[in-house]
């Protein structure tokens, strides 16, 4: 690994000052749960790492009621996992923070950084996704939101241009009949990539009656997390049980793309897809039956 510099701005503009002096051989260093590793194994040729945790923008949790969440992009996700709005109001979240890796790289991990890695099994992406995220970029020419849906454009390459980086991910509030879940399948119980995961957010009419909208993010079964827009129209209109969940389940797996690797076969894959599809939707709408009831958004 050869030697390369390293910065620890402590503001915004400091530090995409720094990211557009280099370009591509430049990085941001959130968590360095993934960066580190990749350039110790030389898949980056970089000359500076920005340690951006000591920009107060990037570690603060703000939520308010009326206009939603925002996490700053350097928060860790031990931190995520115990802060009490995440718990109350976005648990589809908390179910994908939680699973990355085990205790030492919770500590260190943010999803800032694991929207930036791109790795199509990432389950906070598709998590986010299905929630509508947004990810707050700063850039030479400003400031500018991106879709999480669209952030990732390949694996490991991102909608980020030179000199970028991810200040925040913002949230909608949660709407009333609401709620979400991710769930994935891994062939060990932790510390392990999902051979594929779904995340699923659904609202209910004030009754519990009907589907009035949905989201369905899909992870490890494509070249990016992927938001299936098929299978959250295949839910308008219908009522939660098994016939919509199956509805919604097969247009998904039409959608996925998955392949063989050493972790899992593409028959597999596109067999899970259906499942984790039907256990996401179970969960989300189990959840905003509790929001109806006026406990929250917890199962």
């Amino acid at each position: 690994m050869k030697p390369f510099a390293y910065e620890a701005p402590t503001s915004v503009d400091q530090a995409v000052t720094l990211l557009a002096e280099k370009g591509e051989r430049a990085r941001p260093l959130a968590g360095g749960t993934d960066i580190l590793v990749q350039v110790r194994r030389g898949f980056h040729n970089l000359d500076l790492l920005v340690d951006v945790k000591r920009i107060p923008e990037l570690v603060r949790i703000d939520y308010d009621a009326e206009e939603g969440l925002t996490l700053g992009a350097a928060v860790s996700c031990a931190v995520l996992c115990e802060h009490p709005t995440l718990q109350a109001h976005y648990p589809g979240l908390l179910d994908a923070v939680s699973i990355i890796g085990g205790a030492a790289i919770q500590g260190r991990a943010t999803l800032g950084g694991n929207l930036c890695n791109a790795a199509p099994s990432g389950d906070a992406i598709a998590a986010m996704i299905a929630l509508g995220g947004e990810a707050l970029v700063a850039g030479p020419e400003g400031r500018r939101l991106v879709p999480i849906a669209s952030f990732c454009t390949a694996p490991g390459v991102t909608a980020l241009r030179p000199g970028d980086l991810v200040v925040a991910l913002r949230f909608a509030p949660p709407k009333p009949h609401s709620g979400a879940a991710y769930v994935r399948f891994v062939p060990r119980g932790e510390m392990d990539i999902a051979v594929a995961g779904a995340g699923a957010w659904v609202a209910l009419s004030p009754g519990g009656t009907t589907f009035t909208d949905a989201r369905i993010a899909l992870s490890a079964v494509a070249p990016t997390p992927l938001y299936v827009e098929r299978a959250a129209e295949a839910l308008a209109g219908q009522a939660p049980g098994e016939d919509a969940y199956a509805r919604a389940a097969e247009a998904a797996q039409e959608a996925a793309k998955p392949i063989d690797d050493m972790r899992g076969t593409a028959a597999q894959r596109q067999h899970l897809v259906g499942v984790l599809v039907k256990r996401a939707l179970r969960a989300a709408v189990a959840r905003a039956g509790a929001n109806h009831a006026g406990t929250g958004m917890e199962a």
